[in-house]
């Protein structure tokens, strides 16, 4: 019998530097795992979705699926969201599954699954007291943030802090 890939959830907020999704995949992939690239709707606006889909193979979701209709993903064995805005972190920690990578967040946390988050706000928004509480609750709920410089919209992001994060 062989063994089934890990399956990462690479999901991607409306945040500045979405668009280099596609290091995370290319070092998520090189370390074993099959990655699939969620989307919400704004964070699609910052990503080449073909391009993630062809380096993937599997398309990028943005959308709830048609009532009925069978999943494109495999299930998710764990899961990193990054970047991840304000707004994303404080709907997450408040249980809001409004958009589909919303929706995937809070069944990994209620499931169990492993899950890491980069956080990418300006630090005015970051020390927002909403927003430290949705981070000390999920951090409470297992989630393993992975902080950065708030203002950095220019440096790259941690992914290999995130993958390494995953344990």
């Amino acid at each position: 019998m062989t063994e089934r890939t890990r399956v990462l959830y690479a999901i991607v907020t409306g945040a500045s530097r979405a668009d280099t999704i596609g290091e995370l995949v290319k070092m998520a992939q090189a370390d074993g795992w099959d990655v699939c690239v969620v989307a919400s709707p704004n964070g699609a606006r910052f990503i080449d979705a073909e391009a993630l889909a062809a380096q993937t193979g599997y398309p990028v979701r943005s959308e709830f699926k048609e009532p009925g209709t069978d999943d494109l993903l495999p299930a998710a064995d764990a899961i990193i969201a990054a970047p991840l805005t304000t707004n994303s972190l404080a709907k997450w920690a408040a249980g809001i599954g409004d958009t589909l990578p919303l929706a995937l967040l809070v069944e990994a946390v209620g499931a169990g699954l492993p899950v890491v988050a980069i956080p990418h706000a300006k630090q005015e928004q970051m020390n927002f007291p909403a927003i430290r509480e949705a981070q000390a609750r999920l951090t409470e709920w297992g989630v393993r943030l992975v902080r950065i410089d708030a203002d950095a919209d220019t440096g790259p992001l941690p992914w290999s802090a995130a993958l390494k994060a995953l344990g």
